[in-house]
């Protein structure tokens, strides 16, 4: 199967790093156009994707970032809400401040820039939106109140606009990426036995790789799956498939 995506619009929130960064870099390697938004930016982002600097939980910086996207180029057929923090804290000592800048961020930023984006893709009757929701929406941590009940919001978020937006034949997904070591989670610098402990939670007993979501962004992006809305698409190695999924492994 030849995914063909060359010349597609495509906007990448939180791309200046991480897996945001991935995502944008492969959809450039798809030969989409690529928009990557964020807060700053450094060198290693590449010159020829264009940047815009916002702040997705602002409403008037979101505003002026997508009708900066849509003078450059036209139109906007790729939304991927990458951009997200992490809050971690029990119920009984996290700060309001917290929580509300995590639901803001999180939740906030992908209800802003879909709604901003939705009309240009209705204009157009395409589209697709793709928000980042998480394994922790599926099955959550203790410690992780914040973080779990955003993305649990984006997942019921994106099944009401996939159905609002059906009519103009836009889809609306999201995805759970599960274990994928960042700055932010410091999995890969644990002890040897604390991360064995997570891997043998893993059916694919190794950690993921932001690769590995983008590949399922492309295709998600694509027209092959035109007729995929309204879901969360488990990327996470067979998380907790099973009970024991490291007796698979020998473990």
């Amino acid at each position: 199967m030849h995914l063909d995506l060359t010349d597609r619009v495509v906007v990448v929130t939180g791309a200046a790093r991480g897996i945001g960064r991935t995502i944008a870099a492969r959809f450039h390697a798809e030969g989409c156009r690529v928009v990557a938004l964020d807060l700053a930016f450094d060198d290693a982002t590449p010159d020829d994707v264009d940047r815009v600097v916002c702040n997705v939980a602002d409403p008037d910086s979101v505003r002026a970032a997508v009708v900066t996207v849509v003078e450059r180029h036209g139109t906007i057929d790729v939304l991927v809400n990458n951009a997200g923090i992490n809050v971690e804290g029990t119920v009984a000592e996290l700060e309001w401040e917290a929580w509300r800048r995590c639901m803001d961020v999180n939740l906030g930023g992908a209800f802003l820039m879909s709604q901003a984006v939705a009309p240009v893709m209705q204009a157009a009757g395409r589209g697709r939106i793709i928000n980042a929701a998480s394994f922790a929406a599926i099955v959550p941590s203790v410690g992780s109140a914040a973080y779990a009940a955003s993305k649990s919001a984006v997942v019921a978020f994106t099944r009401v606009l996939a159905s609002e937006l059906g009519p103009w034949d836009i889809t609306v997904n999201a995805y759970a990426p599960g274990m994928v070591p960042t700055a932010m989670n410091g999995f890969a610098t644990m002890p040897a036995e604390a991360q064995d402990r997570l891997l043998d939670t893993l059916s694919l007993r190794r950690w993921e790789t932001p690769d590995d979501v983008a590949d399922l962004l492309v295709f998600v992006a694509s027209d092959a799956a035109g007729y995929i809305t309204g879901t969360l698409l488990d990327v996470s190695g067979g998380k907790l498939a099973t009970q024991i999924p490291a007796r698979a492994h020998g473990r």
